[in-house]
């Protein structure tokens, strides 16, 4: 092996050091960055208890705020969690007060123990929020009455942000790490990556790890690094 090879590797291999930090992420409503692909979303969580339906769907992609405005309707009406599934109590949790029940696509559920929440919410003037990424008419439900209920539902579709949203996301995710970049290479990032809160999340994360592996601060040269070793298009100038 060469020598250039074996320098490539401790250098790689030093770059996953820095694995165990961990960046807490400000959920706080104030936090939260509001724009078209979120306003629908935002609206309707800011208008509880007023809601034009007792259960409230939010659909969208990874990473696209779900969980942060989940967290924030949840603190605001002190929901409990609850999983719909067989022998679970979740509809006499939910005849107590507001329930939440997320990542429904991914969790799974019991058709008749969600028909029987959602009655339960109606029923005693409670409130249920549902995040996933999938759009409730996708989702595997063989229960003839729980597709009618989920057809009553309010559901709210967030989309994919555009150049306004990831900007402030981007800035936004490295000031959680008190970090401070320039605007010119936020915008080169932008340009370059993904159309997706999730690809942001990644790249701010590599671009951090990498800096701090390497003891350098965080450049257009190192941008294009990861925006390229991510799948992402971007050379530097």
């Amino acid at each position: 092996m060469t020598d250039a090879k074996n320098a490539d590797l401790r250098r790689r291999a030093a770059e996953q050091l820095p694995l165990a930090f961990t960046h807490d992420p400000a959920s706080g409503r104030d936090d939260l960055l509001v724009a078209d692909p979120l306003s629908a979303a935002v609206r309707i969580v800011d208008s509880w208890p007023h809601w034009p339906s007792p259960v409230v769907i939010l659909a969208g992609p990874v990473g696209s705020g779900k969980s942060h405005l989940a967290s924030i309707w949840s603190e605001r009406c002190d929901a409990t969690p609850i999983h719909p599934v067989a022998g679970s109590n979740a509809a006499v949790i939910a005849a107590d007060g507001p329930v939440i029940f997320e990542d429904v696509d991914r969790l799974g559920f019991d058709d008749t123990e969600l028909f029987h929440v959602i009655n339960s919410v109606r029923e005693n003037g409670t409130s249920l929020l549902m995040t996933t990424r999938l759009w409730p008419m996708s989702w595997p439900v063989a229960l003839p009455d729980l597709r009618s209920r989920l057809k009553a539902a309010t559901v709210v579709e967030i989309g994919e942000p555009d150049e306004e949203l990831l900007s402030q996301i981007i800035v936004k995710l490295f000031a959680d790490r008190q970090l401070y970049i320039d605007d010119k290479l936020v915008l080169y990032i932008v340009n370059r990556m993904e159309r997706s809160m999730n690809a942001a999340q990644l790249i701010v994360d590599r671009l951090d790890r990498l800096a701090l592996a390497r003891g350098t601060r965080i450049t257009r040269v190192l941008a294009a690094e990861v925006l390229n070793e991510l799948g992402n298009s971007g050379q530097p100038d």
